[in-house]
């Protein structure tokens, strides 16, 4: 499902192994190549203890749903250094929001406010784009689609020319609904109420 980058902060993660939290998700790490959130870290009692890391690998999440994120036990967290790619991304400490928007030809658009993700993949599929003060007038933000980014850098982020275009592929993008888990927390109506209907 689709959600917005707030649900994934502050953020339960919960563990199969003891039935309940072992912290709370405090920043996504995002590899800027393929706009991807590659790892969380985690805020907890027992995180960063020198037993146990402080560092939520995504690929180590077996759901995420209403309640947070769900993995195995409190030793799917790592330390940063374990794993390479998480290692060297931290490193360049690239972070989407308050980056300016630019068109190939120069015109600013604005700058990255939020951004929607891909619960499954971790994939960011829209950046949400607050307008400079002139142009919120008329439109306050701007949906892009991951479809028309043309580069990133430290800096700014590098959109396809047409702006009207933006607005009407953003509008076009497939959303995924929110579907409701038919065999989870289903509430029904007492036996004894529908005898007495009838």
């Amino acid at each position: 499902m689709i959600i917005d980058r707030s649900r994934l902060l502050n953020c339960p993660v919960l563990s199969l192994h003891i039935g309940g939290p072992i912290g709370r998700t405090v920043n996504e790490v995002i590899d800027p190549n393929d706009l991807k959130i590659i790892a969380f870290t985690v805020d907890g009692p027992q995180t960063g203890d020198g037993e146990h890391g402080d560092i939520l690998d995504t690929r180590s999440i077996r759901e995420f749903s209403s309640i947070g994120m769900i993995v195995d036990s409190i030793d799917d967290l790592i330390v940063r250094e374990d794993v390479i790619k998480i290692d060297e991304t931290m490193k360049l400490n690239f972070s989407l929001l308050g980056l300016t928007v630019k068109t190939k030809k120069g015109t600013k658009l604005g700058k990255v406010l939020s951004y929607t993700v891909d619960s499954e993949t971790m994939t960011i599929m829209q950046i949400v784009v607050k307008r400079p003060a002139l142009k919120a007038i008329i439109d306050p933000e701007l949906i892009v689609g991951r479809s028309e980014i043309k580069e990133i850098n430290d800096y700014e982020i590098i959109v396809k020319d047409e702006e009207q275009k933006i607005r009407q592929d953003a509008k076009k993008q497939d959303f995924v609904p929110n579907f409701v888990n038919p065999f989870r927390e289903q509430k029904f109506a007492p036996i004894e109420a529908k005898e007495n209907e009838e």
